[in-house]
């Protein structure tokens, strides 16, 4: 009688098949935080978010969603030595607010006053907390909205209206005060962004790459780093030359392309939300896709150390080390720049070279007249005589 040998199998390491679904949703969560995020979020959570993308929910805000629900996961258990619960208890939410937004002067006296060390030393440890003082009123704001979305998407309520949570915002803010900071702490206007593009001036294709990248993102109304990681050559729509100057028939004509942006922060997919691109920007675009011979996929793609091009997109976090790694190289100042930079610089140039608000708008897709009017009345001032009556 011959005995059969039965092989018993354990169960799967939980934290690796939790990698292998979020690797399921590569093409929308791009993380290189993938295998971070699968120790923060629970087998719900991921179920929730594949629930989402399968609704069709934007790209950039399922991953604002994955990135702040890790970060509520991490807080809460630190903070509580419990999971997140669903749906989130009121006590839970203002616990949240009062850890995240308190007042420096009362900090110094009472240490047991905001979020307490041993949450942040943890917080720290995971990466998730990088901030010095009180967080940005903006940023705990979005968090509680992502809370609110991901209840409402399991079917629970949960008390982000109670009108305590409102007044402890309201009064927290006021107690923590904090100068609002631009994204980028200096624009990238065309002085800047020609010393960036001369540290691409090689062959390689790294340098093509970053090349077409910087002047696609500028030259388009100063493009999302989100939204530039997000570009597929299926998005890119030749058409026919135009002149340099279009009042004059006799100047030169030059590549055009339409790019096709899909969802972007302040249009859906509904709107075919698009830019132009005339000149140097297509010209630049094209030979990086010629040479990389990229046919479809994602237009710009991580390249390693021997030249291999990643059939991946670049993650919006990688659009942003590129731009610092330039401004190293151009001998800038890194920390000064950012990738929103190319977006308020683009603004400024336009009102610099006197190019209407409105048609700046056209290209660079803002929906809000004020913010855009900003960079333009900065321009204006700098440009203008009021403030030179003492030179």
């Amino acid at each position: 009688m011959t005995r059969k040998t039965i092989v018993r199998t354990s169960p799967a390491d939980p934290l690796l098949a939790r990698a292998e679904e979020l690797d399921a949703l590569d093409a929308i969560l791009p993380f290189a935080r993938r295998d971070q995020l699968a120790t923060l979020l629970t087998d719900g959570d991921v179920a929730t978010l594949k629930h989402l993308a399968k609704e069709g929910m934007g790209a950039n805000t399922l991953r604002a969603l994955a990135s702040d629900l890790g970060y509520l996961e991490a807080w809460c258990e630190l903070a509580t030595g419990a999971p997140l619960p669903w749906p989130a208890p009121e006590s839970l939410l203002l616990k949240f607010v009062a850890h995240h937004l308190w007042d420096p002067v009362e900090r110094a006296e009472d240490s047991s006053h905001g979020m307490p060390d041993d949450v942040e030393i943890g917080l720290r440890a995971k990466g998730l907390l990088r901030v010095d003082g009180p967080h940005a009123p903006d940023t705990v704001r979005r968090r509680l909205t992502s809370w609110s979305i991901l209840s409402r998407w399991r079917g629970l309520a949960g008390s982000f209206t109670a009108p305590s949570l409102k007044a402890a915002l309201r009064l927290a803010v006021r107690a923590a005060p904090r100068q609002r900071r631009r994204k980028s702490r200096r624009a990238i206007t065309a002085d800047v962004l020609t010393k960036l593009l001369a540290t691409c001036n090689g062959e390689r294709l790294v340098d093509l790459r970053d090349r077409a990248l910087l002047l696609t993102a500028f030259a388009s109304g100063g493009r999302r780093r989100s939204e530039v990681a997000d570009l597929r050559v299926e998005d890119l729509v030749d058409e026919d030359q135009v002149h340099a100057d279009p009042r004059n028939p006799a100047s030169p004509l030059l590549p055009c392309l339409t790019v096709h942006l899909g969802r972007t922060k302040t249009t859906t997919t509904e709107d075919q939300a698009h830019a132009v691109l005339i000149g140097r920007p297509v010209v630049a675009l094209k030979r990086w896709i010629e040479e990389s011979r990229i046919e479809s996929g994602p237009l710009f793609r991580r390249i390693d150390q021997w030249g291999n091009i990643d059939r991946r997109a670049l993650t919006p976090q990688s659009v942003n080390l590129i731009l610092k790694s330039r401004c190293k190289l151009a001998g800038l100042d890194a920390e000064m720049f950012s990738a929103h930079g190319l977006r308020s610089g683009y603004l400024t140039e336009a009102a610099n070279r006197g190019v209407p608000l409105q048609e700046a708008m056209q290209q660079s897709l803002h929906k809000s007249v004020t913010q855009a009017a900003s960079y333009y009345n900065n321009a204006e001032l700098k440009n203008g005589r009021a403030a030179r009556l003492l030179v």
